[in-house]
């Protein structure tokens, strides 16, 4: 069902759109005629056609993603997979993952032993913790840096390893406890010095480069 908010955006845009004010001048007095869809938004638009909100498409594709390959074949599960990335970019939605319960699976999806699955479960994981500290914390709650700091390392695909090292760039960034855990994650042969201060861009981008040396041989 709309929410409050929502619902008050469509009203409001219907009353601007009816025809009695349409054909009213006082309502636009200057001369430009209105286009009927300015302040439509998909998601008002999708509401008042009574489609799936965004939270119901978060959790469709959540299904198909984490269901047996013999109900949804791999194809698909690509599909799930680039439609909830897309919808995560919104900071809602990425927000929105965490009561929605999609954390956990979509965290349990870095072992999958198919690689594409884990390249697309890095790359959601990238996509929500991007400039967007709540989601950096509850990554990191969920234990996913030492799977990330994994794949990054030791994952056969280099694609994987790519979205695993995005992923960790995205968690690390002006998030300290996240620097801190990569820090004590990752190993010494790789990386020994510790306390590099999150909010050092240079510093930050020092540890990342070690791992994209690494991940690219």
């Amino acid at each position: 069902m709309a929410n409050q908010e929502s619902l008050n955006q469509l009203l409001q845009w219907g009353i601007t759109n009816s025809d009695t004010s349409r054909n009213d001048p006082s309502t636009h007095p200057t001369d430009q005629p209105r286009d009927p869809n300015r302040g439509l938004t998909p998601k008002m638009l999708s509401e008042l056609l009574g489609g799936p909100s965004d939270a119901d498409r978060m959790r469709e594709a959540m299904t198909a993603i984490v269901a047996s390959l013999d109900h949804v074949d791999l194809e698909n599960k690509l599909i799930a997979w680039d439609n909830l990335e897309q919808l995560i970019e919104q900071i809602d939605n990425a927000n929105n993952m965490e009561s929605l319960g999609l954390w956990v699976p979509l965290v349990r999806q870095l072992e999958h032993a198919e690689g594409e699955m884990r390249r697309m479960a890095a790359w959601c994981c990238s996509t929500a913790v991007q400039n967007n500290v709540k989601c950096q914390e509850k990554l990191l709650a969920v234990g996913a840096i030492p799977q990330l700091v994994k794949l990054a390392t030791e994952d056969r695909e280099q694609a994987v390893r790519k979205k695993a090292i995005s992923a960790l760039s995205s968690e690390v960034r002006n998030f300290q406890p996240a620097m801190d855990e990569l820090e004590q994650t990752l190993p010494e042969s790789l990386w020994r010095r510790k306390g590099v201060e999150a909010g050092d861009m240079d510093a930050v981008d020092e540890v990342i480069k070690v791992l994209r040396d690494q991940a690219a041989r």
